[in-house]
């Protein structure tokens, strides 16, 4: 009996001794995963609010300021600038032209288009724009264009007999600068603008030919951009060449025609090899003279898809054997007539790819006197055919001889393609 008491005793006094070590271990791990939480916590807290910290106070860490306006609203062009001109006007140190300003920035919102053909045209270069148009200015006698891929104005052609000719300039001359200020990636019409200026006053201009950089002094004059040229060639074949279309350049035209029909043209070339295109009016009342009434010149298509059909209005009064001469420099209003004879089986173009300009710009002006040169309309062919970035492919491909740098300098002896025409005519 002693030793079962005895037993019991010792079972009852070694559960008590591991109910007292599981408390004292229990308390243990309590106090540890307190401490581990309130870490945790710590550590979170301390980050949320460095993170907090850093981005709100992020601008002002890097010493750039939040600038509060009442107008919060900045989805909008016209509240954007007005946040800029109150920064400006709050901040900038030198002095402020607005109008500088302005211009600049209509300048840029036209040019972030992205087209080579839209442009803004100020007050002081509208004048001088029309007067290109209409035929003659004061400048040096080039035909510039942008190169799509690299923004260099290119020299396309040089007008006969004009200041830029004799001076010695080239097509294909690249120009680096006019009187010393650099032209790369500016527009087109500020370049233009530059050339332009004063009759008498010289103007300097720096081109890149191959790898060389030439340098001409140039005086401004007077220039008549578009003469209509014309001859009889051997055979009795008449000859007609000009290298843009303005204003009364079709009118010119017909006349040169009938001169040369006096003098007994049986058969007709048309050269627009590097003729760069213009009013595309003058070009349509060309094809009235060749194509019959009713004819399809051109679509037009505009930026709604809605569809404009521009057809002939007259009867002909060329129905001779017609020869087209066209080139990689031949563009717009150029490949609107060439596309429209070819087609029409009026005349077989003669060769090499066309350039590819197949969309049509309108001049639209402000009551401020500045306006805006800008694309709205693409054209197709009578067939439908679209020629942007495509061009037009001749009927018979001609190459030029492989030592021919200069097209406006060729001699007759030279040109190989003129040879081909007279020799289909004949």
């Amino acid at each position: 009996m002693k030793k079962e008491n005895s037993s019991e005793k010792f079972k009852v006094v070694s559960g008590k001794s591991k109910t007292r070590n599981s408390t004292k271990a229990t308390k243990i791990y309590r106090t540890i995963m307190l401490v581990v939480l309130v870490a945790f916590v710590t550590f979170f807290v301390t980050t949320l609010c460095m993170y907090s910290y850093f981005v709100g106070n992020s601008d002002n860490i890097l010493g750039i300021k939040t600038f509060l306006s009442d107008d919060k609203d900045t989805k909008t062009v016209d509240n954007k600038l007005e946040q800029f001109k109150k920064i400006i006007d709050k901040y900038y140190l030198g002095t402020v032209n607005e109008e500088e300003l302005e211009e600049g920035a209509i300048k840029g919102y036209v040019e972030a288009l992205n087209d080579p053909y839209t442009e803004y045209i100020s007050k002081e270069e509208m004048d001088s724009y029309k007067s290109e148009i209409q035929g003659q200015y004061v400048g040096v006698g080039i035909v510039v264009t942008q190169d799509k891929q690299t923004n260099n104005v290119i020299v396309v052609s040089t007008i006969k007999d004009g200041p830029a000719q004799k001076a010695g300039i080239q097509p294909n001359d690249v120009i680096k600068s006019v009187d010393g200020v650099e032209c790369t990636s500016k527009e087109i019409t500020e370049i233009t603008q530059k050339i332009k200026g004063e009759k008498g006053v010289d103007v300097t201009i720096e081109v890149y030919r191959d790898t060389q950089v030439m340098s001409f002094t140039i005086t401004r004059d007077i220039v008549k951009t578009n003469p209509v040229e014309g001859e009889i060639l051997e055979g009795n074949i008449g000859y007609i060449a000009f290298s843009s279309f303005d204003q009364n350049t079709a009118e010119d035209f017909k006349s040169k025609y009938e001169e040369l029909a006096s003098k007994g043209a049986k058969s007709l070339i048309i050269d627009i090899r590097n003729n760069g295109g213009g009013i595309v009016s003058e070009a349509e009342k060309i094809a009235n003279y060749i194509l019959d009434k009713g004819s399809t010149i051109f679509y037009e298509i505009d930026k709604e898809g809605n569809e404009k059909e521009r057809k002939t209005q007259k009867d002909p009064i060329i129905n001779i054997p017609t020869i087209v001469m066209v080139n990689e420099n031949t563009a717009s209003s150029s490949e609107i007539l060439a596309a429209a004879l070819q087609e029409h089986g009026k005349a077989r173009l003669l060769g090499k790819l066309t350039y590819g300009k197949g969309v049509i710009q309108q001049l639209l002006s402000l009551i401020d006197g500045s306006g805006i040169k800008i694309t709205s309309e693409e054209y197709l062919t009578p067939n439908r055919t679209k020629i942007d970035k495509r061009g037009i492919t001749p009927d018979i491909e001609v190459d030029l001889p492989s030592n021919i740098e200069n097209m406006l300098e060729i001699t007759r002896e030279q040109d190989t393609q003129l040879d081909k025409a007279i020799e289909l005519l004949k």
